[in-house]
Formats: structure tokens, sequence, C-alpha cells
């Protein structure tokens, strides 16, 4: 399943020297992990709900294990200083959606894992107040 790096920046007006290298020198190192650009800034943008002055980069990798394997390589971690010491931000590795998604019948096991926290949560409630009901009556419930 398509895995995705997602980096959430704050990039600086202009550009570090540093900032630069680090752009020139990451694609070689994501090629052996299958990784590719697939948002690289996002300056243009249409920004629809909310407020989004970052930019944002999107990758992607055939799987969540080149993903990681990516992150974790010698190649790229000694990149990551150059970018890090002047953009400060979020880099998150997620999972995608295999093909076929369905998002209703996540809706449904939602709708599903809320309705039975509700009910034992009831229970529990309900339990709680026997009890207690008892313990103030010195009786058993």
């Amino acid at each position: 399943m398509t895995a995705y790096a997602l980096a959430n920046l704050s990039p600086q007006p202009v550009a570090h020297d540093e900032v630069l290298t680090y752009i020139e020198r990451i694609q070689p190192t994501m090629d052996p992990f299958g990784g590719r650009f697939l948002v690289h800034g996002a300056p243009e943008r249409e920004v629809r709900e909310g407020a989004w002055p970052q930019a944002l980069v999107l990758i992607s990798f055939p799987s969540m294990d080149h993903a990681r394997r990516w992150y974790d390589s010698a190649a790229y971690q000694e990149l990551i200083p150059l970018r890090a010491r002047h953009i400060p931000g979020d880099i998150l590795l997620i999972d995608g959606v295999g093909p076929g998604y369905d998002p209703a019948k996540t809706a449904a096991l939602m709708r599903a894992a809320a309705e039975a926290a509700t009910t034992e949560s009831a229970t529990t409630t309900e339990a709680e107040s026997a009890a207690g009901s008892a313990a103030r009556s010195g009786g058993a419930a």
C-alpha cells in the first residue's frame, strides 16, 4: 500500500544556502526507496477552510517500509539538519488507503465503536450507581 511522507513546514521568506543544498540533494536519497514528490511547497493553493500559512510537502513511497527506510537512511539523516536548522515544522510518515477503500464502511465501524462505548459507559454507570446505593443503604445491591 502506498505510504507518504508529509511535511508541514514554516519556511523563512528567504531560503538559507543550507536549505537550497538540502533541496538539491534530497531526490537521490529518495530514489533507492521509490520516493517521488507529489507536492513540494504548494506555492499555488486555494485555502477553502481555515488558514494554511505553511508550506506543504508530500512524497509518495511504495510502502510504509520504504518510507521508513528512506527517512532512517544515513543519506537522508545527513541532510535533515540542513533543513531543520532553518525551517521548523512537522514531519509524518503515513499509510495511504488501499484500492477499494470505502469511507462508508469506515463510518459504520466508527459508529459501531461509538455505540459500544456508549453502551459500556451506561452499563458501568448503572453498576456504579447500584453499588453506591447498596453502600449507602448498608446492604448488597
